[in-house]
């Protein structure tokens, strides 16, 4: 059974962080791709951030680019997202999937993320 279980989420001050995290089972996690989505209130779900398995090679969406930092930990089968400077516009349902070798598809439930003062 496929599990993708996302915490790390709450509210928290523009300017601030928060680290999220994604532990998977139920599939080869080492060599999924992993991906963190984010779905805002009335707005379609949009990729946010993606890093391979072995190689670890990281892409951004330009909106969170060198403030958000994605890494995983094969050992723990834990995907991370580090977000720092923080804005309002990245609240947000945040959604982990993975992407396996075969072709399959997982996700989270989510997580809100909310950045307000």
């Amino acid at each position: 059974q496929v599990q993708l279980v996302e915490s790390g989420g709450g509210l928290v001050q523009p300017g601030g962080s928060l680290r999220l995290s994604c532990a998977a089972s139920g599939f080869t996690f080492s060599t999924a791709i992993m991906k963190w989505y984010r779905q805002a209130p009335g707005k379609a779900r949009e990729w946010v951030a993606q890093i391979t398995g072995v190689g670890k090679t990281t892409n951004y969406a330009d909106s969170v680019k060198g403030r958000f930092t994605i890494s995983r930990d094969n050992a723990k089968n834990t995907v991370y997202l580090q977000m720092d400077s923080l804005k309002p516009e990245d609240t947000a349902v945040y959604y982990c999937n993975g992407y396996s070798r075969g072709g399959n598809d997982y996700w989270g439930q989510g997580t809100q993320v909310t950045v307000s003062s």
